[in-house]
């Protein structure tokens, strides 16, 4: 009789270790029925157009208020709308003209416009205002590299910004750049 019941409790616990595996993958299978929208989950998206109102009504009854001009702009920005990131931009900096970062930021909106020698203006007047910052550096050198094509003064800029950030972060790209322009042609010639 002992082996009829160790018999048993086995096969009971083998059935009932299959009934939870099944019962699992059922509701595991409907959850994810339930919940899939089709595209894997990700962070929450950001709802730019909510924070741009929240942040326009701010600015309509505070427009000294400088930090809610500085985040409307950047708002402006992820959201791809240059031409507002710069008016919002240019707001903030009437508050207060030093901020480096405002300055670069508004810089790259130029940039996106196509309006090249306002981003190098932006880039060069936040490099002056704060000669270490290196992300003006960073996109001085992209404009003359990428758009304008003027070698020696993106080799200039990338070597600056090489000197304050020689390993951080894009010092391996700036390098990478930095010996395929010295190798061109055109890096030679003064333009």
């Amino acid at each position: 009789m002992k082996k009829e019941t160790i018999l048993l409790v086995v096969i009971s616990l083998i059935v009932g270790g299959l009934i939870a595996v099944i019962f699992t993958n059922m509701q595991n299978k409907s959850a994810n029925t339930a919940g899939s929208s089709g595209a894997p989950a990700s962070a929450p998206a950001v709802n730019y157009q909510q924070q741009i109102s929240m942040l326009e009504g701010i600015v309509a009854k505070e427009p000294a208020n400088r930090n809610a001009w500085v985040q409307l702009g950047h708002n402006y920005f992820d959201s791809e709308q240059p031409m507002k990131a710069i008016e919002a931009y240019d707001k903030a900096l009437a508050i207060n003209r030093f901020d480096a970062n405002v300055l670069t930021d508004q810089g790259v909106m130029y940039r996106r416009l196509g309006w090249f020698d306002k981003a190098i203006k932006n880039f060069e007047e936040a490099n002056s205002q704060s000669p270490n910052h290196q992300q003006s550096l960073y996109n001085l050198g992209i404009v003359y590299r990428y758009d304008l094509q003027d070698f020696p003064k993106a080799i200039e800029t990338w070597e600056k910004f090489l000197a304050i950030n020689p390993g951080g972060a894009g010092a391996a790209q700036v390098r990478a750049e930095l010996e395929v322009l010295k190798k061109h042609p055109s890096a030679q010639q003064p333009q």
